[in-house]
């Protein structure tokens, strides 16, 4: 091709296709994947229906992979051992532990006395959206139905990776962020659907364990720490968010003003702005994030953008002190504690204070 001078707005034209392209590209992905778990789900429920009206036995089944293998050789996933995962699968999903945990979970959005039938069809809606990889791999080991119910929404909204799926439950996501009491105002300062979806991003405890701190921080040297290890505290924070800046300027007014860590999120399509806190959680903090959200609303939110969030990290938090901090603000906030190191060696158990001994014995030593 011979050179010649591209118009002005070619990059931005050539930017706003492959952006275009890839998201066709992303949604054909999507869209297989839900078409074979559907598939998938009404093998494995046609194999228990067989197995229970007609006393089919393992020989037919495996007698079934190999005909479907053979009537279907550019295909994958037909081997005996996945056709008993399908059967695994659909059980798994259509227990009355699991479907009453759907309708806790669901709530408004089934109708009262919802039969077997639509039950069972809103879970496989739900599970259609979580690619099959994720399902044989690593949420089939979950026992308990909260747990897999926690998950399969979390990866359907915010597009979990399989790797990230699995980072998120050794790090116990579940029990840290349903278990625990989370301390936010989404419910009031955001749409229903919103507030749910970010309320799956926000955390009850943060574990920054890879830091490694052997002695005390100053709130900097947190921040510095924080950002050397940057894409694991991203797998800590879940998939989909994307680094914007650290110290990030405000103007306004003459005046300058930095956002801690500022990240944008790909699947809520909202700016993240984490205020650091080296102690425990105080009222004015929230009146601060309350601040910089305006701010960023005003002077960064893109106009297809939702509202701006806020996440206070803190050492320590009383959730009614939060509450009341929270509840006259307009703008979406999340309270939330970090946690430098989740195990204290053997050998010093029983040997140190606890961490709310410590806190106790500093409220004494306060004037």
């Amino acid at each position: 091709m011979k050179p010649f001078r591209l118009p002005k707005d070619y990059p931005a034209f050539l930017a706003s296709v492959k952006e275009r392209v890839a998201a066709a590209r992303l949604h054909a992905v999507r869209v297989v994947n839900y078409d074979i778990v559907l598939l998938y789900w009404d093998l494995g429920h046609g194999i228990v229906e067989k197995q229970k009206d007609h006393a089919w036995g393992d020989r037919v089944i495996e007698r079934m992979g190999f005909d479907l293998r053979r009537a279907f050789p550019g295909m994958s996933g037909f081997s005996s051992a996945n056709l008993w995962r399908m059967k695994q699968f659909y059980l798994a999903h259509t227990t009355p532990e699991f479907l009453s945990q759907a309708v806790r979970e669901l709530g408004g959005r089934l109708r009262a006395g919802t039969g077997f039938q639509k039950l069972s069809q809103a879970v496989r809606e739900l599970v259609a959206r979580v690619p099959w990889g994720h399902h044989a791999n690593h949420l089939a080991k979950l026992r308990d139905p909260a747990a897999r119910f926690y998950y399969l929404r979390a990866v359907g909204q915010l597009g979990w990776t399989r790797s990230v799926l699995l980072n998120q439950i050794k790090a116990g996501a579940f029990e840290r962020a349903v278990k625990e009491k989370k301390t936010h105002n989404f419910a009031l300062a955001l749409p229903e659907h919103f507030a749910e979806q970010a309320e799956e991003v926000l955390k009850s405890r943060y574990s920054l364990e890879f830091i490694s701190a052997g002695r005390a921080l100053k709130e900097r040297e947190l921040e510095d720490k924080l950002i050397e290890r940057l894409q694991q505290f991203i797998l800590e924070l879940g998939y989909g968010f994307c680094f914007v800046g650290r110290q990030y300027r405000l103007a306004l007014g003459g005046k300058e003003y930095f956002v801690d860590l500022l990240f944008y999120h790909r699947f809520l399509k909202a700016l993240v702005a984490f205020d650091l806190k080296l102690n425990g959680f105080e009222p004015e903090h929230a009146g601060k994030m309350d601040f910089y959200l305006n701010v960023l609303n005003a002077t960064e939110r893109a106009v297809d953008d939702r509202p701006s969030i806020g996440i206070i990290l803190c050492a320590e938090k009383h959730d009614i002190e939060v509450e009341f901090a929270l509840k006259t603000k307009n703008n979406p906030i999340g309270v939330a504690e970090y946690e430098l190191k989740n195990h204290l060696p053997a050998k010093f158990k029983g040997r140190l204070p606890t961490a709310k001994q410590l806190a106790d014995a500093m409220r004494e030593a306060l004037p």
